[in-house]
């Protein structure tokens, strides 16, 4: 199913705007994957240079699921490389956020997922396992609670308390 274009989203749901209901994360990220626009309930994970927790995620059914992972903003290692694209979409996920960085560019751009990311960085992360997994996020200002929705294509990324129509 394609993703509703999130500008629309936006018209047709503004008392939702209004409300908090539906937010608009703040415009800071990179798109990456073939996907250039996707949708899904966010399952979430909070990590600080360390992706044991995201490969554990996205090792999982996703079921057209977002993963959307906290990485505290650090751009100093990658959260997300080839292979974990390749593994989300084996297993079926729409799409990744990454409040952080990614690697192996040309790879994830291969991927049939949608990739958010701050940027890239060749350096691999951390394996120590550390972190939380679904827990309530915040990022760039913006709470983002597991089970609420995700809607992204070119214009930006918004989160929803629930699944929206145009």
């Amino acid at each position: 199913m394609a993703a509703p274009a999130t500008a629309d989203v936006c018209d047709a749901n503004a008392a939702h705007v209004t409300n908090g209901d539906l937010r608009v994360l703040q415009p800071k990220f990179e798109i990456y994957g073939q996907r250039r626009a996707f949708s899904g309930q966010i399952v979430t994970v909070k990590v600080f240079e360390d992706n044991v927790l995201v490969r554990q995620l996205l090792e999982t059914k996703g079921e057209g699921r977002v993963l959307v992972i906290d990485g505290n903003g650090s751009r100093r290692c990658a959260l997300l490389g080839g292979n974990l694209g390749q593994l989300a979409q084996n297993n079926g996920w729409a799409g990744i956020v990454v409040n952080g960085c990614i690697r192996d560019v040309d790879e994830i751009n291969n991927c049939d997922v949608g990739v958010r990311a701050l940027g890239a960085n060749p350096l691999k992360s951390n394996k120590k396992g550390m972190g939380e997994k679904h827990v309530v996020l915040q990022i760039g200002g913006t709470l983002i609670h597991e089970g609420e929705w995700l809607y992204a294509d070119s214009d930006g990324i918004l989160v929803s308390k629930f699944e929206l129509s145009v």
